[in-house]
């Protein structure tokens, strides 16, 4: 078994690759070449929690484990097997694979979802996951030309602004007016967007929560929504808080990724809800774990 560092992931794992290998993992989760299970928790008095998620595909097979504490922190670790033996093959740090492949699967369902013709962008949030969001945004609609970037701290979002050459903006709303995409990438407890500054036929992703009791999108954009694609339906019944917290909502109208192909309409509107998947782990890890192989020789 070998040991992947978060130093490879980042070398190895670029953006492209990312959305390629996820374009992947939800054709073979929809043709039955892939499997998923959702992330389970356990909660300890100390305020830590040990979260747990796996998926198969292929050849593969894989968990992440990770444990979170409001005072101390996150720790990502992600295992890797052979599906056919149950060998052990890998050890990643996975603080980054999940940031990648969490902006890759944004990056999937805009490919699918949005205008293809897309020309400006808004980013709300300014931390970790922010940056994957606007490199897969990059990564599948080259024609952006506007792009913006709000979050609460003027300080972080200036110099997330000047690092990647796009525009800060004093206010969501600004930042949101006219966008053809939007992508919320916030740890926020309630909406930081409101129904009335989305245009009609824009995309958003909605990435920044996996707590059922958390939600980044009102109540009024998601009844209204024309289109609703989760990376998976169960996955959201029970950590999506932007779903959950709306009025009670017909399940089988919120489609799954793995079942989408391109379809945007003039006009129509669209939302994806991530909460990420351990198959989105095993498509990236197994990937890494290959190059790592055969930069080795082995």
């Amino acid at each position: 078994m070998i040991q992947i560092t978060e130093d490879d992931v980042q070398r190895l794992l670029p953006m492209e690759e990312a959305v390629r290998l996820l374009r992947q993992a939800f054709l073979d989760l929809r043709n039955g070449k892939a499997g998923n299970q959702v992330r389970r928790r356990l909660h300890t008095p100390d305020g830590t929690v040990l979260h747990s998620m796996a998926g198969w595909q292929g050849k593969y097979l894989g968990t992440k484990v990770y444990t979170t504490n409001v005072k101390h922190g996150a720790w990502f670790w992600f295992h890797l097997y052979e599906q056919e033996t149950g060998k052990p093959l890998a050890l990643l740090e996975a603080n980054y694979l999940g940031q990648i492949r969490t902006g890759a699967a944004s990056g999937l369902a805009t490919d699918i979802l949005a205008n293809p013709e897309a020309k400006s962008l808004a980013i709300i949030g300014s931390g970790f996951q922010a940056q994957a969001q606007l490199d897969a945004m990059r990564a599948v609609r080259t024609g952006l030309q506007d792009i913006r970037v709000w979050s609460r701290s003027a300080e972080k979002r200036e110099a997330f602004a000047a690092t990647n050459m796009i525009r800060a903006c004093s206010t969501a709303e600004e930042a949101v007016r006219e966008a053809d995409i939007i992508c919320t990438a916030t740890f926020a407890k309630d909406p930081v967007l409101e129904k009335e500054w989305i245009s009609p036929g824009a995309h958003i992703n909605a990435m920044g929560s996996n707590n059922p009791e958390r939600r980044e999108l009102p109540a009024d954009l998601i009844e209204t929504a024309e289109v609703i694609v989760a990376d998976s339906r169960e996955a959201c019944q029970k950590e999506a808080g932007d779903l959950l917290l709306c009025s009670p909502l017909d399940w089988e109208q919120i489609r799954e990724l793995k079942d989408e192909n391109p379809s945007w309409k003039p006009g129509r509107s669209s939302i994806f809800k991530s909460v990420g998947l351990g198959l989105e782990d095993v498509a990236t890890g197994a990937f890494v774990y290959e190059k790592k192989l055969f930069l080795n020789g082995d």
